[in-house]
């Protein structure tokens, strides 16, 4: 099957996490034999943001991670028709430009033959509703949205059975644990700043924790101001910048445990959704401990897979147990990976796109679906 992605970029996952499931999930389809081509925008403000703080160099974990993708850029200038009249899918992700986006649904309605849906990974859907609101995908076939309360804002707006929740998971190829475990210490976070959207939450289930538990905390990520850098250091926390998603199974396998702190949306107006960090940090083996979100779709065992702690003092116990009970981390990491293993793997989101394709019989270009 040819299948066509349109991404925002392949190449950079600075403050763009998305990349970081696509890469697995096209890694997946090329293993399985399907021509698979990614297509990207020229300059699009992840990779714009990536080389103008670390230069080319930024790319080689990506480049050396997946030798077997590669991506193109095609402007609305181009003729985006050639690069789709003979696809089977094409998946257009949600931060492309809305032209391209109404193209390729004028595309479909006038009879070209691949199945179109639209990738969802974002809270726009209701934290700023109009701009999706103004993507015309009327054309389109199906809406995959990476999660069910996502899904359920579309079926809202119409779509009903035609879309499908598609969440987010770990590439098993790249995150795993590591083959020989060697000395592991203090904490660890890889996490951008959010927009404020979780500053408050970072200072009351992070930082204060991780100080008052006596464990060195180590942060990785992008867009800290110099407000936000000065409040890592009064908490004694280490900020690194930039790391590539490619090495992140390397840093989670130096620290002890690793928290996740949800943005706010995540926890009030799309609750359930957990995003990519919880998939890959469980996908590694390391210990987790997460602030109060909503596992609506039962996607985990909390308590099991991983701790819940209530409030920033709860956070603090917790981190302590996971200092001081090589027992209790040896559990939650076999636990945490056993799930990652058993449902939530790009291995497994391949299944499930395959699975969605079979239920529409009535698309005309559904060749080798499997």
């Amino acid at each position: 099957m040819k299948i066509v992605y349109f991404t925002h970029s392949l190449e950079s996952c600075w403050n763009h996490g998305n990349a970081h499931f696509v890469r697995g999930v096209l890694s997946e389809l090329v293993a399985r034999g399907h021509d698979v081509t990614a297509i990207a925008p020229p300059a699009p403000w992840s990779l714009t943001n990536l080389l103008a703080d670390h230069g080319e160099a930024a790319l080689a974990a990506y480049r050396t991670a997946y030798p077997e993708l590669a991506s193109r850029s095609v402007t609305l200038a181009d003729d985006v028709a050639s690069q789709v009249d003979d696809a089977d899918l094409v998946i257009v992700h949600e931060w492309n430009d809305h032209d391209l986006v109404a193209m390729l649904g004028t595309m479909r309605k006038r009879g070209a033959r691949f199945t179109l849906f639209f990738h969802d990974t974002h809270h726009r859907a209701v934290s700023a509703p109009e701009e999706m609101r103004a993507y015309d995908l009327s054309g389109y076939d199906g809406i995959l949205a990476f999660g069910e309360t996502l899904a359920h804002v579309y079926r809202g707006w119409g779509w009903g059975d035609r879309v499908w929740t598609w969440h987010e998971a770990a590439d098993p190829r790249r995150f795993h644990p590591p083959a020989e475990d060697g000395e592991r210490a203090g904490l660890v976070w890889i996490g951008n700043w959010g927009d404020g959207e979780r500053t408050r939450e970072i200072a009351d289930y992070l930082l204060e924790p991780a100080r008052a538990a006596g464990l060195p905390l180590d942060i990785y990520g992008v867009r800290y101001p110099d407000d936000a850098r000065a409040m890592l250091a009064r908490a004694g926390a280490t900020y690194h910048g930039w790391a590539p998603n490619a090495a992140a199974p390397a840093i989670f396998a130096r620290a002890l445990a690793t928290v996740h702190v949800p943005r706010r949306y995540y926890t009030s107006l799309l609750p359930g959704i957990p995003t990519i960090r919880v998939f890959e940090a469980l996908a590694c083996g390391i210990p987790l401990a997460s602030a109060p979100w909503d596992d609506a779709e039962q996607l985990f065992r909390p308590g099991t897979d991983f701790l819940f702690a209530a409030d920033g003092d709860a956070m603090t116990r917790t981190l302590r147990d996971l200092r001081e009970d090589a027992e209790l981390r040896r559990s939650l990491a076999t636990a945490g990976l056993e799930t990652i293993r058993a449902r939530h793997t790009c291995v497994h989101r391949v299944d499930e796109l395959m699975a969605i394709l079979t239920t529409l019989d009535v698309l005309p270009n559904r060749r080798n679906a499997a």
